[in-house]
């Protein structure tokens, strides 16, 4: 009787890996079966490294988004990461318990605020406080960098943490033994170590930072064109697919669809990452 519930369960699990393996396949299916055309119809160079992007003229450039995603996401890294990296090893070696208590859940909250939510508050006062210091609309690269930054915090300290709190103890004690001092026990000895699950959590940030959509259509301006400084508007990948693709048709449709491959490849790229991340470290 055990055995035949051992074997119903392990079908049971087997199926559900097989829809989740069967859903990532259809999906590449139907991006690559309808977007590939398209860029064959529209041609690959002109595509990928038009500068122009004008549906009514039939003329399909994305490489302003490309750099505008690339940009937007270069922002949140520089100032994303810092922040993370540091509130991670604040929290795991010298916030004392009872503030511990207080800052992880807060952290773990900022990871379930809905994206609209971000960026309404990049719309009420990051863009406005731009706008202020800086002139211009406050709609640009900077707006959406500094919203990104915050909104990939979460990922960035929580694996962050976690790998820092798996190095052992032993690696501390060592440091200090041989005469470091406490912070350069956890900068020389614990940091380097926990480099492999730290970069990890980095890559998940860039992933979820170059994925973003709602929040960045609030607040990066989305003019199709070449970035002309932090302080101008962009238009991400994601920004581009969402705003035409509720009434676009016939070749503008499949050209979105063709974009949505771009950014396909983007991820996957990041993915790959993060296995060759993980796959150093399981050796290591």
């Amino acid at each position: 009787m055990a055995k035949s519930k051992e074997k119903i369960m392990e079908v049971i699990f087997l199926l559900a890996a097989c829809v989740s393996i069967l859903a990532v396949a259809l999906i590449c299916v139907f991006l690559f079966a309808n977007g590939i055309p398209a860029m064959k119809e529209i041609g690959f160079a002109d595509f990928l490294f038009g500068k122009a992007w004008k549906p009514g003229n039939d003329i399909y450039g994305i490489f302003p988004m490309i750099m505008g995603s690339i940009y937007v996401t270069a922002g949140a890294i520089i100032i994303g990461v810092p922040i993370g990296l540091l509130t991670a090893v604040f929290m795991a070696w010298y916030c004392p318990e009872k503030i511990y208590k207080l800052i992880k859940p807060a952290v773990d909250l900022l990871a379930g605020i809905p994206s609209v939510v971000y960026g309404f508050f990049g719309m009420v006062v990051i863009v406005p406080a731009i706008r202020y210091y800086f002139g211009g609309t406050g709609s640009s690269i900077l707006a959406a960098s500094i919203l990104l930054g915050l909104m990939i915090l979460p990922t960035i300290i929580g694996v962050s943490e976690s790998a820092i709190r798996a190095v052992p103890q032993s690696y501390y004690e060592g440091s200090l033994a041989l005469g470091a001092t406490h912070e350069r026990s956890i900068f020389r000895t614990v940091l380097p170590a926990a480099k492999s699950g730290i970069m990890a959590g980095v890559i998940l940030g860039i992933g979820r930072a170059i994925g973003e959509t709602m929040a960045v259509i609030m607040v990066a301006g989305n003019q199709a064109r070449m970035p002309a400084g932090i302080f101008k508007g962009i238009r991400t990948l994601t920004a581009n697919i969402v705003i035409e693709m509720g009434y676009a048709e016939g070749l503008h449709r499949e050209a979105l669809i063709a974009t949505g491959v771009v950014l396909f490849v983007f991820i996957l790229i990041i993915n790959l990452s993060f296995s060759l991340v993980k796959m150093h470290s399981e050796k290591e």
